[in-house]
């Protein structure tokens, strides 16, 4: 078995022993004993990709410390491909809701968009003219704790609504209880309709108050904004430097996992006697 490596000094983002054991056992396992040892442990991994989100370099710009950029890179890539990034996302933010004292699967959720530049690599992107932005549109629902239940990463050019129904298709099919979707005006107008007739769901626009001017908070619109305000603090998601929008999309993921992750760890340490 791999070994962690205990002789470099840890970073900010490095997992504790407490946080890995919650994402150990979601760690798809080698299906063989054949080839050639690991020389690295998974949680030497998960922390060389955690330190890239936080600190926004390239994937051949890792510290000489940790783990090759092509060992990382290879399992981000596995794990994006077999579904593991999401797998880890959905366990953690089931632990999380329960640990709230909440049914594991939400019954109600918030809709929201974020228009993001683009880099210079490869991979579609479009024009959001609302917001003068080149780039790609990151459209997230997430549950009343502000914990993420599906990103779907689009052109910046597709308008919400047509945006929403990606998102919420692909949520039709993975939330049996969901009931009640939250949005701003944004999504108003037919999309309501839709909503009702494909999901049978639903949507609720949050309106801002009449003649009140300047900044507002709005109810459960707060809810996602925090969402994007725990991603803002992984410089990776600075901008999308993916060149296939599936990478963006487990890039979110990841930074999910390591926010619930955290999270988890701190309440583990509330519990201890």
């Amino acid at each position: 078995m791999a070994q962690q490596n205990n002789t470099r000094k840890p970073y900010p983002s490095d997992l504790t022993d407490a946080e890995w054991q919650k994402i150990e056992p979601l760690i798809p396992k080698p299906r063989t004993n054949r080839g050639r040892k690991r020389k690295h442990s998974f949680q030497e991994i998960l922390n060389a990709i955690f330190y890239l989100l936080r600190s926004g370099f390239a994937w051949r710009m890792l510290p000489h410390d940790l783990p090759s950029w092509k060992t990382v890179y290879h399992y981000f890539r596995l794990w994006r491909k077999d579904g593991t990034w999401e797998r880890i996302n959905t366990a953690l933010r089931t632990e999380l809701r329960e640990a709230e004292v909440r049914e594991p699967e939400p019954s109600a959720a918030i809709l929201d968009s974020q228009s993001v530049k683009t880099s210079a690599v490869k991979g579609v992107r479009g024009y959001d003219a609302g917001k003068n932005i080149k780039g790609r549109k990151r459209h997230i629902l997430v549950d009343i704790l502000s914990l993420l239940l599906i990103v779907v990463v689009h052109t910046a050019d597709i308008q919400d609504r047509d945006g929403a129904k990606l998102v919420l298709q692909k949520a039709k099919k993975l939330f049996s209880k969901l009931s009640l979707v939250w949005a701003d005006g944004g999504y108003a107008g037919k999309l309501i309709d839709w909503v009702k007739d494909t999901c049978g769901w639903i949507l609720e626009i949050i309106k801002r108050a009449p003649g009140v001017k300047g900044f507002q908070v709005l109810p459960r619109r707060w809810v996602v904004e925090r969402t994007f305000g725990w991603l803002s603090q992984y410089r990776r998601l600075s901008r999308d430097y993916e060149v296939l929008t599936e990478t963006s999309e487990t890039i979110i993921y990841a930074a999910m996992v390591h926010v619930m992750v955290r999270r988890l760890g701190r309440c583990t340490q509330k519990a201890s006697p």
